[in-house]
């Protein structure tokens, strides 16, 4: 019971704190009502506006994180390739792709 009371007292005085550091918002000397919803109006405008841009950047890096979700796809996909041609040498089946360079002959 005793904690109840203390932390509602800890957020009354924290209520208050931020009042008077808020001070009087529509000019008319004291703080009141009024001055709260001007807060909570600015408090709005402030957080709409930091939810714009970060659900803009949410949105590049959830692109950026699909492109290279794509890549790795690629590169797993030739890696499988890869893996096959190994298991075909070990069967000694002849080697697939680019067949190698000839070498030069120097004359002498």
């Amino acid at each position: 019971m005793k904690i109840i009371l203390i932390s509602i007292a800890i957020i009354t005085l924290a209520v208050f704190a931020i009042l008077y550091k808020q001070g009087d918002q529509d000019g008319d000397g004291d703080v009141d009502i009024k001055d709260i919803k001007l807060s909570a109006e600015d408090v709005e405008s402030d957080l709409k506006q930091g939810v714009s841009a970060i659900k803009k950047k949410v949105k590049t890096r959830a692109k950026r994180v699909k492109q290279e979700l794509g890549d790795v796809k690629d590169a797993a996909k030739d890696t499988l390739d890869q893996i096959k041609d190994v298991a075909g040498a070990v069967k000694g089946n002849a080697r697939k792709g680019r067949k190698p360079r000839a070498k030069k002959t120097t004359k002498k």
